[in-house]
């Protein structure tokens, strides 16, 4: 029997809704996590992942949809967290039946919940949703793949931190090593060879991707995965999956700078957010530095306009600015200064509303 205690961990981290699903018809199975509607709907991705047990399925949901409450509050957004994760294999679970079911599951929800893509699914897939439901974002005719917002704002993050840390932003005096080079890494990939980086390395385990930027970029250069961690840079750029920083992998960085796309980038928030800021590294919050796809999409909830999301976009700069001066002037490490800044936005929207007004 599993150890993990579902309902312990939700009254702990609050949550709302922890919600199983099966299509008998398609073989769809998967969970829904809503972490939090203090601010509105709960927003969040769909990850499809051939998980190796059900356990870990349901622990990943659960972290992804508290980042996502975090991340939309520290965004200024008026949306709460949630996320899906699917359990399959990628390369054969997928159809139009399969996304359309997942679709009608969305829609019991009754907008509770609204779902986009994320690792493994599309606008494509999201068209399929799109069928059953109107609570899904990031279709093709509208905001689109959120891949290459969610790497400006990276980008925008990136100059944030190195402003903060070295007094100069101008990205092509400093040297990059990103971990991942599928989506928001290659997004963000092109935009620092756009702003003449010194030197960009790259580690990627899907061959597929590596092929298609040595092809494209022969001057990025490929380093092992095990190599990521004590590359000689100026900034560690993680475009990959979670929980890659820890006791294991922190001791050997060698970068000033930790700011990049990936989600719960750090195995515990705490222990390795102390670690890290003990060893003079600048992190920028993961919640609050990919938090331009979000941004993107809630733009198409409001009524799509290019210009006005990016300008909103643009905005993760100031607010990891914010964030680094709250950390150094309460001594605390980047991860929990941004929450301590996301918690705060969420706790006076909701006393704001203690009181009743017809609208």
């Amino acid at each position: 029997m599993s150890e993990f205690k579902h309902f312990e961990y939700m009254e702990k981290h609050r949550y709302e809704q922890v919600v199983y699903f099966y299509d008998k018809t398609t073989g769809l199975k998967g969970i829904t996590c809503i972490h939090n509607t203090t601010l509105g709907p709960a927003l969040g991705g769909t990850r499809l992942w051939n998980y190796d047990t059900e356990e870990e399925a349901v622990v990943d949901c659960l972290r992804l949809a508290r980042g996502m409450t975090y991340k939309a509050a520290a965004a200024g957004l008026n949306l709460g967290g949630g996320k899906t994760v699917l359990i399959g294999d990628p390369d054969t679970v997928k159809s139009e039946g399969y996304f359309r079911a997942l679709g009608r599951y969305v829609q019991s929800l009754n907008g509770r919940y609204i779902t986009a893509e994320d690792v493994n699914t599309s606008t494509k897939d999201m068209d399929f949703v799109s069928m059953e439901t109107d609570h899904v974002v990031g279709l093709e005719g509208k905001s689109g793949n959120p891949s290459p917002m969610t790497a400006l704002g990276a980008f925008h993050g990136i100059r944030a931190a190195l402003q903060f840390k070295f007094g100069d932003e101008t990205i092509s005096k400093y040297t990059f090593a990103v971990q991942g080079a599928g989506q928001t890494g290659y997004y963000l990939i092109k935009k620092l060879i756009e702003m003449k980086a010194k030197k960009i390395y790259f580690s990627e385990i899907n061959k597929k991707h590596i092929a298609r930027l040595q092809k494209e970029h022969p001057d990025v250069e490929f380093i092992e995965p095990k190599d990521f961690f004590k590359a000689n840079v100026d900034v560690l750029v993680p475009c990959a999956l979670g929980g890659v920083f820890n006791s294991d992998t922190i001791p050997q960085i060698k970068a000033k700078i930790i700011a990049g796309t990936a989600n719960n980038v750090l195995l515990d928030d705490d222990i390795d957010g102390n670690l890290i800021k003990e060893k003079g590294i600048l992190y920028a919050p993961d919640f609050v530095i990919n938090a331009g796809g979000l941004i993107n999409v809630y733009h198409e909830i409001k009524g799509y306009n290019i210009g006005r999301a990016t300008r909103d976009i643009e905005k993760i700069y100031d607010r990891l600015l914010e964030i680094f001066k709250i950390a150094e002037r309460e001594n605390i490490h980047t991860q929990l200064a941004a929450k301590v800044f996301a918690k705060k936005r969420i706790e006076t929207i909701n006393n704001l509303q203690d009181n009743y007004i017809v609208r």
